[in-house]
C-alpha cells in the first residue's frame, strides 16, 4: 500500500485562526461520533448504513495498571525506579 503524501503547511497569519476552527470543529465531530457510538453500545447490536457498517464487539476485560495502588503497596521509590522522563512538547490553542 502506497503512503500517502504528508501535508506541509507554510505557517502565515491566518494559520493560528485556521488550527482553533480546525479544532473546534473537530471536537465537535468527536462529541457527535462519540453520542453515535454510545447508542451502538447501548443497543447491543451491530448496524449497517448505506455506505459503512458499524461492528458491535464484546472485547472482555481489559487490564489497566493502577498506578496509586502500585505507589500505596510499594512505594514511589518503586515506582519511580520504573519510569522515566521523556521530552514533551505541546501546541495548546485557545480563543482570544
Amino acid at each position: 500500500m502506497a503512503k500517502a503524501a504528508k501535508l506541509v503547511v507554510e505557517l502565515n497569519e491566518g494559520s493560528v485562526d485556521r488550527l482553533g476552527m480546525l479544532l473546534a470543529q473537530i471536537a465537535d465531530l468527536t462529541k457527535e461520533a462519540d453520542a453515535i457510538k454510545d447508542a451502538i453500545k447501548l443497543s447491543g447490536l451491530s448496524h449497517e448504513g448505506s455506505f459503512f457498517k458499524a461492528t458491535l464487539t464484546k472485547d472482555g476485560d481489559k487490564k489497566i495498571f493502577d498506578k496509586e495502588f502500585f505507589i500505596e503497596k510499594h512505594g514511589v521509590d518503586v515506582y519511580d525506579a520504573y519510569t522515566k522522563n521523556i521530552q514533551v512538547s505541546t501546541v495548546k490553542v485557545t480563543s482570544r
